[in-house]
């Protein structure tokens, strides 16, 4: 692969300038307490745009945890604590000989998770012996449905009312 050093070199500058922030994001959700004080998972996945280029990351809180697939991360969160514990780091197969041993880029989770998903899927995608009840899950969901539903039913009681009132 040739690389122009002048357009690799203004993509890094571009990237540098930015003020986006993974850790940033990810902390942004953890402080908005999604599930209250209820440790929850942090899906991370990414999805390429309508441009078919453009990829972004869909950062998911969760009360369970997701199937296991490549080109995603997964965290489970504590809130009211700085615990975050890394569950798996699955970059995009064709990448995944870049982290292997002795590569410079070699990272030792993302080496156990290929391996889990390769050959213990199952395990890796287990609920967690402090994950929540099915019954409690749903209460949760629930909840957050009910108050969802009644900030919309507000919001179009006040759009209405400011129309009838111009």
């Amino acid at each position: 692969m040739k690389l122009d050093r002048l357009e690799t070199h203004d993509r890094f500058k571009q990237f540098i300038r930015s003020d986006f922030s993974i850790g940033e994001c990810g902390q942004d959700l953890v402080n908005q307490r999604p599930f209250g004080n209820v440790p929850f998972y942090l899906f991370v996945h990414a999805r390429t745009d309508d441009d078919g280029v453009t990829k972004r990351l869909i950062w998911q809180p969760r009360l369970t945890r997701p199937k296991a697939q490549t080109n995603s991360m997964l965290f489970k969160v504590y809130p009211g604590s700085d615990k975050v514990k890394v569950i798996w780091k699955l970059p995009a197969r064709e990448m995944w000989k870049q982290f292997q041993k002795g590569n410079i880029t070699e990272d030792q989770i993302v080496i156990e998770s290929i391996n889990a998903f390769e050959h213990d899927r199952k395990r890796m995608e287990a609920p967690e012996e402090d994950d929540l009840d099915d019954a409690t899950i749903d209460n949760i969901y629930k909840e957050i449905s009910q108050e969802a539903k009644a900030k919309r039913e507000s919001l179009a009681l006040n759009q209405k009312e400011h129309v009838l009132s111009n």
